[in-house]
């Protein structure tokens, strides 16, 4: 049987209309989470509304978001704060209370 959609076109429309999707998406091991988070960012604000929303290049954020990738916190942060305005979605952090 042929492919005849892109699975891109499928997260894109299914993150932009299901917020918990799209911050399950974020959740995994850290070289398949930056891919998935590229995913995530084609799928919502672009890399050329990312670059311009983030002040970096278009090109070292491609980078940034490969399998091979080493995005700083920093960077991370800022890219979080893009999709989460973009998706609407809110993360919390919980700690785990210590004994």
């Amino acid at each position: 049987m042929a492919l005849t959609r892109s699975y891109k076109h499928t997260i894109a429309e299914r993150a932009q209309r299901d917020p918990e999707f799209a911050q399950a998406l974020l959740d995994g091991e850290p070289e398949i989470s930056r891919v998935i988070l590229r995913d995530l960012v084609n799928a919502t604000v672009g890399f050329e509304g990312l670059a311009k929303e983030t002040a970096k290049p278009s090109k070292s954020l491609h980078r940034m978001l490969s399998a091979s990738g080493n995005p700083s916190m920093d960077n991370l942060a800022a890219i979080f704060a893009v999709i989460r305005k973009a998706l609407g979605v809110n993360m919390q952090v919980h700690g785990v209370p210590t004994a």
